[in-house]
């Protein structure tokens, strides 16, 4: 976000440049040739040529999970908004309808103690969001084939799998791992086959993760019960997007990592590394 000539010219002769989602550049660097440390607010320097970075010899540090919290906060609201029918009496009763139907047991929603949820991805946010789903007691299954469980919620009964165990077992899949290439697009109509019939999709991760193609195929087929999304591939999502007319999805505009710790989190973590660099000892979020 920002044209590169403008942002260079903005960094100037300074030593310090802090950004959220300005680029930085190979060209823009050439014409800051004071720059030291460059601070990025996000969990990871996407905006960044870190190449670049690193052959200039300029620090770079940015905020690992300073919204990690936040997130998997807005997760559990997304499991309970589908699992508990929230937004569906929310919608009917706005359009002037009572569901009391809702209240039938072959159409009520479930308890999470008698579901299994499986989470995608056991990073900064994944791994909270375990801890906050064990309180309510359902089955946890885990896939990350990077990342280890913790000794807490090994002995608290979590487990760990493959990503096509995760898919076929639980009644709730919920996303949380990072985009590369390896993850790009790795959600498509095979994976949401193996899933549950009536099983609920959750993303609160990233858009380029999901075949949203095939996810709405699965949920205009009624193969998946509903879906979360927080997330697109392309945002803001366009007026006519077919997602938008199912009535088994509800839809969020990228707002689960914006809170207002969110914000002063990542402000005390960069002044902390600033200080730190201009000390003369290591910063901790170094790249």
């Amino acid at each position: 976000m920002g044209a590169p000539d403008e942002v260079a010219a903005f960094i100037g002769d300074a030593k310090v440049f802090v950004t959220h989602l300005a680029p930085v550049t190979e060209t823009m660097l050439a014409r800051c040739p004071n720059l030291e440390l460059i601070a990025v607010s996000r969990g990871g320097p996407v905006n960044v040529d870190r190449a670049a970075v690193k052959r200039r010899g300029i620090r770079l540090v940015s905020t690992p999970g300073r919204n990690a919290d936040a997130v998997a906060e807005f997760a559990i609201g997304a499991i309970l908004a589908e699992t508990r029918l929230i937004r569906a009496g929310h919608e009917a009763l706005r359009g002037g309808t009572w569901r009391g139907d809702l209240y039938r047991a072959d159409r009520t929603g479930r308890e999470l103690r008698e579901m299994t949820v499986g989470v995608i991805g056991y990073g900064h946010i994944g791994s909270r969001l375990v801890r906050l789903l064990r309180v309510f007691g359902p089955r946890i299954l885990v896939a990350d084939p990077y990342v280890q469980l913790s000794r807490e919620d090994q002995e608290a009964g979590v487990e760990q799998v493959g990503l096509e165990r995760l898919l076929e077992e639980s009644d709730v899949v919920t996303l949380h791992a990072r985009v590369t290439p390896e993850t790009t697009g790795f959600l498509g109509a095979e994976q949401f086959a193996r899933m549950k019939p009536g099983a609920l999709f959750v993303n609160t991760a990233r858009g380029p993760m999901v075949d949203y193609d095939a996810l709405y195929r699965a949920l205009a087929s009624r193969h998946l019960g509903g879906a979360m999304l927080e997330t697109f591939a392309v945002e803001p999502v366009p007026p006519d997007w077919p997602l938008l007319q199912l009535d088994n999805v509800t839809l969020t505009p990228h707002i689960a990592g914006a809170s207002v710790r969110t914000i002063t989190l990542a402000a005390e973590m960069i002044a902390e590394d600033i200080r730190r660099h201009f000390a003369g000892e290591p910063p901790v979020h170094q790249i």
